[in-house]
């Protein structure tokens, strides 16, 4: 195990793997490393290790890697044991020369490991468990910069150890055509057609296709310390429908389609519930066709902004300088608290959070009309 600040990039590798088991967002900030690897490995087989459910958002990009899933098999040892088996057969089948990971904890360290990759690199991390670090072959020492970057840069300050550059330190997702035409056709399915009129399959702007008819909102998460009030998404929804005439369309997972019945039900104006109605590349084939994103700190700000849509983003307790997607056309509306962010789990981790109930919809409101006036 060698640990250094600069390593000499290796110079040749034909079957490259990067792992990043996080969430949905995390893998949208990996998309630079990704790029980065492709260029400085144009002739490489590059693959991504994520966690279960994460890859179809990885086969709506155009270039499509390939990718592997760590699946949780249910609640049958059995069935657990046969699935990681598998999945270590199938990573040593492909016998490559280099693999990266882009998280610190000990599950990507002994995916990495189980790869039998000559060379398996990550940024080291000295306070955790030693035998995490003793899985790799490479570990970059983190210097002042990379403690205090945000979540894509991690990535690529693993990368640039190495001498790996990017051109692009952005997520940029580039959707198939056949994605959109998929989130098109859903759209029309639920009435939503009407907005879509004047859409043509390559006709493009510097963000990409985009129609002007609807803003998608997802005002829920998978950790309810980062959720605003449903009732003050109602306000402004019909603020939005009574003062721009725009269709409002609410999207998230399948588990949260029953919250946004009722959601939808409380508002006025054209309203359409397509969550759970959508696999992850058709979301963002979604979100890349509307005017706008509006939500909390989830996955959906990171996929819109990632496919050039503009967002504005709710933000509590979590770090919106080290989260929030980069660029002038993404918005960020943050309580004005002396203790935000707090990096908890909601106050003294209660799971709510002080900060987003004080948080006034006449706030959200003046950002809104900035971006929707333009």
């Amino acid at each position: 195990m060698k640990i250094a600040e600069r390593f000499d990039k290796p110079a040749q590798a034909h079957r490259i793997l990067l792992i990043q088991l996080g969430d949905i967002g995390d893998v949208v900030w990996s998309l630079p490393a990704l790029q980065a690897v492709r260029d400085a490995y144009p002739e490489a087989m590059v693959s991504v290790l994520v966690r279960e459910g994460n890859s179809p958002l990885l086969a709506a990009e155009a270039s499509r890697p390939g990718t592997f899933e760590v699946r949780k098999g249910g609640k049958r040892l059995a069935s657990r044991l046969r699935l990681s088996l598998k999945l270590v057969r199938d990573l040593r089948r492909e016998r490559f020369d280099l693999v990266f990971d882009f998280r610190g904890d000990e599950r990507g360290g002994y995916m990495a490991f189980v790869t039998g990759a000559p060379i398996r690199a990550a940024l080291h991390f000295p306070l955790l468990s030693g035998l995490r670090n003793r899985l790799f072959t490479h570990l970059v020492a983190p210097t002042g910069e990379a403690l205090t970057v945000g979540a894509a840069d991690i990535s690529l300050y693993i990368l640039r150890a190495f001498g790996i550059e990017a051109v692009n330190a952005v997520p940029e997702l580039r959707l198939s055509e056949g994605v959109r035409l998929r989130a098109l056709k859903i759209l029309a399915g639920e009435g939503v057609a009407a907005a879509a009129e004047g859409y043509a399959i390559g006709e493009k702007d510097s963000a990409g296709p985009r129609t002007n008819g609807w803003v998608t909102v997802n005002p829920f998460s998978r950790w309810s310390y980062k959720e605003w009030g449903l009732e003050k998404w109602v306000q402004i929804i019909d603020w939005i429908w009574h003062s721009f005439s725009l269709s409002i369309v609410v999207v998230g997972s399948l588990a949260e389609r029953k919250r946004a019945e009722g959601l939808v039900r409380d508002c006025a104006g054209k309203v359409f519930n397509l969550a759970g109605r959508t696999t992850l590349a058709e979301l963002a084939g979604m979100l890349q066709l509307s005017r706008l994103h509006i939500g909390v700190d989830s996955a959906a700000p990171h996929i819109a902004a990632a496919v050039g849509t503009p967002t504005v983003t709710l933000y509590g307790p979590s770090d919106w300088r080290y989260w929030a997607p980069p660029g002038e056309r993404n918005r960020v509306v943050v309580p004005d608290m002396e203790c935000a962010p707090c990096h908890q789990k909601g106050c003294e981790g209660s799971g709510t959070s002080l900060c987003l109930d004080t948080l006034e919809v006449a706030q959200v409101q003046a950002v809104l009309r900035d971006v929707l006036s333009v």
